[in-house]
């Protein structure tokens, strides 16, 4: 099943090592060059969550595994991590370089209102993957170079330019969105949205046997937001054109598919693990959103 890994998880295993200011008030921040941690006998954080934040640019035939998506990277990509999505990014070439950062959201919270999850590429439903063009990767490569050389500096504020950076390639992929795709929290019914993407995020992963969904219905959901259903379904199909069954049954059969490929767990157990008391209830609606039976679906 996928495990969870922490700051020192990764320290201990990708470097060996572990940095003084690991957990200081202004939060944690690094930036590795990628070529230095792929190839023979380097040892790999395996398809899991982190409880931190990565950007990772990656020149080099590679593979990203993240939910319960697979993604093949032929030449190159920007791609965005965070604690709520497992994820696995896997070198295919023996060419790879790049650099990549990591950072706690206490550390980019520092300068700004705005949650780390607020930003469209670190969402749970958002895009994670760029792909670049020339000028555009000589940028983000130049980005991530002042980051390498700024943070060995001397300079007393150096973590507010770091922060810069970051903030920098953050808005720099969010721009290469169809503008359609940036959420703007500009009445209420995309407030109401929000708060009910965020509901839905907090359910998921399921990481343990015996770990079960709570919400499971638009009545539950409209309960928990303080609001009538019809509200609840209106405001949704307003944001998102679907009701609010359509979305929990979208994220219901990412998790169950992403369940079926990463663990071991029987059938029954996932189905239990998603709400459903049956197994019969659930493999109908699995095979209604998918075409296939669970057992199907493992096997492929």
């Amino acid at each position: 099943m996928p495990e969870h890994h922490t700051l020192e998880d990764f320290y201990r295993v990708k470097a060996n090592w572990l940095p003084e200011n690991l957990r200081q008030d202004i939060g944690h921040f690094n930036v590795f060059r990628l070529e230095d941690y792929v190839g023979p006998g380097v040892v790999s954080l395996p398809y899991s969550r982190k409880d931190f934040y990565k950007i990772n640019f990656a020149v080099g035939q590679s593979a990203y595994h993240y939910a319960n998506k697979s993604v093949v990277i032929e030449n190159n990509a920007l791609l965005f991590a965070n604690p709520l999505v497992p994820y696995e990014w896997e070198p295919v070439s023996e060419q790879q370089h790049g650099f990549f950062c990591i950072f706690t959201e206490h550390f980019l919270q520092q300068h700004t209102r705005l949650k780390v999850a607020d930003f469209s590429v670190f969402q749970p439903d958002g895009q994670p993957i760029y792909f670049l063009d020339e000028t555009q990767q000589a940028h983000v490569r130049q980005l991530f170079q002042k980051m390498m050389a700024e943070l060995d500096s001397d300079y007393a504020f150096k973590y507010d330019l770091l922060r810069g950076y970051v903030l920098e390639l953050i808005h720099s992929a969010q721009k290469l969105q169809p503008a359609t795709t940036l959420y703007r929290e500009s009445n209420a019914a995309t407030r109401i949205a929000s708060l009910f993407t965020e509901l839905l995020a907090r359910q998921f992963p399921i990481e343990v046997r015996g770990q079960q969904v709570k919400l499971r219905t638009a009545q539950d959901f409209a309960h928990q937001l303080a609001v009538h259903t019809n509200h609840l379904n209106r405001a949704l199909k307003d944001v998102t054109g679907k009701t609010t069954t359509q979305l929990l049954a979208e994220r219901l059969v990412q998790e169950a598919q992403a369940l079926l490929k990463h663990t071991d767990w029987p059938v029954g157990l996932i189905g239990y693990s998603l709400g459903f008391e049956e197994p019969a209830h659930f493999n109908n609606f699995f095979k209604k959103h998918t075409g296939h039976t669970p057992t199907a679906a493992r096997v492929v």
